[in-house]
């Protein structure tokens, strides 16, 4: 096993305990709940069910993003114990953060010249971030180098499959990304939006679906429609939800249903509280290998 350190943000929504399994080193977001900031910290300092249903009675949440000395101030350990580092961050169609990160390995790397500090820009999210990393850390294990892993995961990140749905729309109407007129119409119409992250790593609307029970079934549709070997697909299977495991647990049944071959169980993990804030409860996600993808 190559001697660097592998990293991401807190934003791959993965457990704590997960990473440190994978031997990988996080660095968190920030949200604030009500005019108190929290670390997101993986449900650490707040639990998933406290800050969700706290969200649920209306609770005033915001979020920001690991600014450049916070990076600097996470990175300089490793390179003052002699170590090069990997840094994968969440997606910069979605957040600053990897910019940020790459303006502190600039800074960096003139106090450290005989250090390597590599940023790659995951172009991914939540748990499919998570699962870009599992597969970092399984590459990196068998024995690529730093600079080796650093161009599969850019030749490969596109490959990785985000899909949502939402069955809450008052949140979409919070945030500003729809009316409140087309929030009403929504909800009285029983509208799931069903989005993906495309190849700029950027949540985009993709269908309006009508009743949850069919946009379970249309999200698992769109894994049959571009999973890598189709109904033969044998990589893993990773979700997430946000207060409704339910929900998740009905795709992920479908999902072992429609791909008997995948590698294990799907795992479902919650929606951490940085994504939570903007998605809310009612959030199922899916991420799987595939096609590359497309606008």
């Amino acid at each position: 096993m190559h001697d660097y350190i592998l990293s991401c943000c807190s934003t791959c929504d993965l457990t704590a305990q997960h990473l440190k399994d994978l031997n990988i080193e996080y660095v968190p977001f920030h949200f604030i709940l009500d005019g108190q900031e929290y670390d997101d910290d993986l449900g650490q300092s707040i639990s998933y069910d406290e800050f969700y249903r706290r969200m649920e009675e209306g609770a005033d949440t915001r979020t920001s993003q690991v600014n450049v000395s916070e990076y600097v101030e996470f990175f300089t350990p490793f390179l003052e114990a002699g170590k090069d580092i990997l840094h994968v961050s969440v997606s910069s169609g979605l957040s600053g953060s990897c910019n940020s990160a790459l303006n502190a390995a600039r800074i960096l790397k003139e106090r450290y010249p005989d250090r390597k500090l590599t940023v790659v820009d995951s172009l991914a999210a939540a748990s499919g971030y998570g699962l870009l990393m599992d597969k970092a850390a399984q590459l990196r294990d068998e024995g690529m180098s730093l600079d080796e892993l650093a161009s599969w995961l850019n030749e490969n990140k596109l490959k990785l499959h985000h899909w949502f749905f939402s069955t809450d729309l008052k949140y979409y109407v919070k945030g500003g990304r729809i009316s409140k007129a087309s929030g009403f119409v929504g909800t009285v119409l029983g509208i799931c939006p069903l989005l993906n992250v495309d190849l700029n790593g950027r949540l985009m609307p993709r269908e309006k679906v009508r009743s949850k029970k069919k946009v379970i079934r249309q999200i698992v549709k769109m894994m049959e429609q571009h999973a890598q070997g189709g109904a033969d697909y044998d990589g893993k299977v990773y979700l997430c939800q946000s207060a409704c495991m339910e929900d998740a647990q009905a795709v992920a049944d479908l999902v072992k249903e429609k791909f008997p071959r995948m590698n294990g169980e799907p795992l479902i993990n919650h929606i951490g509280a940085t994504i939570g804030s903007h998605s809310g409860p009612g959030t199922v996600a899916l991420f799987f290998w595939g096609d590359p993808r497309k606008n």
